[in-house]
């Protein structure tokens, strides 16, 4: 019987291929604007591409600051390479030609011979097996050099020209995907940065509204001293006494804007849980702490956190310190687009209609400046509900 030749593939065959690495490409793009690790999201591109391709073995070279190559990603290296990493380090011929811009599309994809595999092919080692051939495709943003993306297979075959244009539309979906994380990168730095330099001046002005008012109050006290020491000793002692209170508060003051500095507490917690070992730091009042999520904590900015972080620890000492409270609750409530913080307490509470801007050690309104800094600092929105005998309930939500 005469052997049946190889046909050419069928329309119908065509289409489904088509359809196939759209689908693919689809799911590629999905992954890669879906996964915020790096590293997680080319490990799943190779998989994919591999599968698609008919191939088995891939890895990915990234650049770092310095220029230099490092492994992102890989899938089913040979022994030779996979048991020994340092000779995935250093330069090779797919490295050399990228650097050289000689590798700058799709019609510029070579088949390349493996350079890392020299010494295995000249000592016939076996478990070399499996990469003698490798195709590069280079990884841009606009013009600039990324990495490169190796694809290769046991029973290794030519890709088609198809086949290299569709890694090359794959390569400029992981280009895309690399320059945003890196966007994203540089603007969480930014922002990080700017939040830095917001506190700190939200610091120096509740240092000023604070504690210098206390110590002016403080020298007021004793000039009046001095003044009647002579002729009134009894209003002496009075003023006297009165100074030493208002320094022990200024001290309690300087104390606690120091820990203000410390972001500890959540260096290695998520934000309801450094909200609940802040609850239970003091026995008395004591503190319901409760957290109504959504089917997972987002992520937050760390300025977000650290904000929120703050907020509750200023008013928890509120209403610890100053409003002889005996109960307290505090609630975190995570919403699609807002993040929101209500603390109550049923302490002495206060007319809100008369509450003046600038709360000072003397207004009894301790804290509620510095409070109503951080939400404006985070872009949020603060609600303060009060009247004398009835408590305060303090409200603040804040937008992703």
């Amino acid at each position: 019987m005469e052997q049946q030749q190889p046909t050419e593939p069928t329309e119908s065959s065509s289409l489904l291929n088509g359809n196939r690495e759209l689908a693919v490409l689809y799911a590629i793009a999905g992954y890669l604007n879906r996964q915020v690790d790096v590293h997680d999201a080319l490990q799943e591109v190779l998989a994919h591409v591999t599968q698609l391709l008919g191939l088995r073995t891939g890895w990915v070279w990234l650049f770092d600051d310095a220029g230099n190559p490092t492994v992102a990603a890989s899938q089913h290296l040979p022994p030779y390479l996979a048991d020994h990493p340092e000779r995935m380090c250093g330069s090779c011929l797919c490295l050399d030609t990228f650097m050289g811009g000689s590798m700058e599309g799709a019609s510029n994809i070579n088949v390349l011979r493996c350079s890392r595999l020299k010494n295995a092919e000249r000592d016939s080692d076996p478990s070399a097996l499996g990469l003698r051939f490798h195709s590069s495709v280079p990884i841009y943003a606009s013009s600039t050099l990324l990495g490169v993306m190796n694809v290769a297979s046991e029973d290794w075959r030519e890709l088609r020209a198809d086949e290299l244009q569709l890694l090359h539309i794959i390569s400029d979906q992981i280009g895309l995907a690399l320059q945003r994380a890196r966007l994203s990168a540089e603007h969480t730095r930014a922002a990080a940065r700017l939040a830095t330099t917001e506190e700190r001046n939200r610091l120096a002005r509740e240092i000023h509204d604070t504690m210098a008012q206390g110590l002016a109050a403080i020298a007021l006290q004793l000039e009046t001293a001095d003044a009647l020491i002579q002729t009134r000793p009894e209003r002496t002692h009075e003023a006297i006494q009165r100074a030493l209170s208002l320094a022990r508060h200024n001290l309690e003051e300087a104390r606690r804007s120091v820990m203000d500095l410390r972001a500890a507490p959540l260096q290695e917690h998520t934000l309801p849980e450094a909200l609940a070992a802040l609850a239970t730091a003091e026995p008395l009042p004591v503190v319901q702490y409760s957290y109504t999520p959504m089917l997972q904590f987002p992520a937050l900015p760390a300025r977000i956190e650290a904000g929120l972080y703050r907020i509750a620890q200023e008013a928890l000492t509120n209403a610890r310190k100053h409003a002889n409270a005996q109960h307290i609750d505090m609630r975190l409530i995570a919403e699609e687009q807002w993040i929101s913080l209500r603390i109550q307490d049923d302490g002495d509470g206060f007319e809100t209609t008369n509450m003046p801007q600038n709360n000072g050690p003397n207004t009894g309104h301790f804290g509620l400046t510095g409070i109503g800094e951080r939400v404006r600092i985070l872009g949020g929105s603060i609600c303060i509900f009060s009247e004398p005998g009835t408590g305060t309930c303090i409200e603040v939500s804040v937008p992703y």
